[in-house]
């Protein structure tokens, strides 16, 4: 088998996987005495992160150049960093629903790399002289990692919304988080209103009467799972955000050698300092201002979108330096 129809098959192959890893997690969340299905959806996720190695490494081989210059190259390099950073947040949190989440992003990605993006996208190609550095291994592969870890912190997030729908949460403890014992107060988001006002009825006499309302809180288990989303969240994100500053630093030592300038204000380039700015003040909100709950979560899944941008959106129809992929 010759290195191009083993790419086809590999990059087949971690689709499947990734669809299969996907089932198996939201089969356990339905059936959570099937203890068995998370272990295999980790098993899955883990041969999914070592086909899409296999299939890089393959396509470094036979092109010739580290594997990351072109959109369906790229979307392999993102889903490899999302089934890592997976791993790395299942281990921290013990907890399944972490893979409900990220293995139908991760199985997503390689579907539109390898079921919607044309042939002629999905050859190597040689490189243009401004790719052909050593900057590009620093760069992309850096750049890439760090939205990876973004997107997974992102999406726990998101789950952590999900799962507090509807309450006020305040999480009252260290937002750097040891993932020891927090403090946890949850009450419906429409009765903190009403608790300020108090709520006026009449009584059968006439008199009037305040009535608090009552407070409705979540189960032990939601309440743990909760607070463990919210402190794995927070260290996903702490880890890509550093990731982030150093691939726009070497991105702009790279543009001045290969432009002559460090920073243009293209597309590109002006997205990733919205991602960095949203993230940033996510970091800037927990650190400082001891934001914990859902506030930092909305800002976080804010991110999720911004993320997505700066990487798909501005390749696909922006017109710039970093274009790539379908122009419309």
């Amino acid at each position: 088998m010759d290195l191009i129809a083993l790419q086809g098959w590999l990059d087949n192959a971690s689709f499947a996987v990734l669809f299969a890893a996907m089932l198996l997690y939201w089969c356990g969340v339905a059936f959570p005495k099937a203890s068995v299905l998370p272990s295999l959806g980790t098993a899955a996720m883990a041969v999914g992160n070592l086909t899409i190695a296999a299939l890089l490494g393959a396509r470094w081989i036979e092109g010739g150049y580290f594997p990351m210059s072109n959109l369906y190259e790229s979307l392999f390099a993102l889903a490899w960093g999302i089934t890592a950073m997976h791993l790395v947040a299942e281990r921290m949190s013990r907890s399944s629903l972490v893979g409900a989440v990220t293995a139908p992003i991760a199985m997503a990605i390689t579907a539109f790399a390898t079921l919607t993006l044309p042939g002629t996208m999905q050859g190597s190609e040689p490189l243009v002289p401004a790719l052909k550095s050593n900057w590009l291994m620093m760069h992309v592969s850096v750049m890439l990692l760090s939205y990876a870890a973004l997107l997974v912190g992102s999406l726990l997030a998101i789950a952590f919304l999900l799962i507090t729908r509807g309450q006020a949460i305040e999480l009252k403890g260290s937002s750097v988080g040891t993932g020891g014992f927090r403090n946890v107060k949850l009450r419906r988001a429409e009765d903190d209103a009403a608790e300020a006002a108090a709520v006026m009825t009449r009584s059968a006499g006439g008199a009037a009467v305040l009535e608090k309302p009552a407070t409705v809180t979540l189960s032990p288990q939601r309440l743990t799972l909760a607070d463990t989303l919210d402190n794995i969240s927070y260290r996903m994100i702490g880890l890509g955000f550093p990731l982030l500053t150093i691939g726009i630093i070497a991105g702009a030592v790279w543009a001045n050698e290969a432009w002559g300038s460090y920073w243009s204000w293209d597309p590109k380039e002006t997205w990733a300092l919205i991602t960095w700015l949203v993230f940033a003040a996510y970091l800037h909100a927990r650190i400082t201002k001891g934001w914990q709950g859902r506030r930092p979560a909305i800002l976080a899944a804010t991110g999720f979108v911004v993320v997505w941008v700066c990487y798909l959106g501005v390749n696909i129809l922006g017109k710039g330096l970093h274009s790539y992929g379908w122009f419309f």
